[in-house]
């Protein structure tokens, strides 16, 4: 798991113009300002289990959680908004996850980050 975690964060802590900060207690990712990742590495509320809430293009989120439900789920707070969950345990896609993340960027990220 950890070095799972240490391969995807230095994948987004490359994107342009990002940020890490700590926000609710939990290490999350901004890009000029808006919030694109949260980290979970213990679990949070009912999912007791390292994850990661990523920001999603529209339709996103329904198409993963229903054709992955071992893997993604819709997290608390954000998932209205559109964010996936996605499980860090068992047999993780290191190279999935990190295009998740590039995604989750690009959703939020304002056209001035990505010239």
């Amino acid at each position: 798991m950890d070095d799972l975690v240490a391969h995807v964060r230095a994948t987004w802590d490359a994107l342009p113009h990002t940020t890490c900060k700590l926000s609710h207690g939990r290490p999350s990712w901004f890009v000029k300002g808006k919030n694109f990742l949260v980290l979970h590495p213990e679990g949070h509320h009912q999912n007791q289990f390292p994850h990661l809430w990523c920001a999603a293009a529209p339709g996103s989120q329904e198409e993963l959680v229903a054709a992955f439900p071992e893997r993604f789920f819709r997290p608390p707070y954000v998932g209205v908004r559109g964010w996936v969950g996605v499980r860090l345990d068992g047999d993780v896609d290191a190279a999935a996850v990190a295009r998740l993340c590039h995604e989750a960027w690009d959703a939020v990220a304002p056209a001035s980050a990505k010239r």
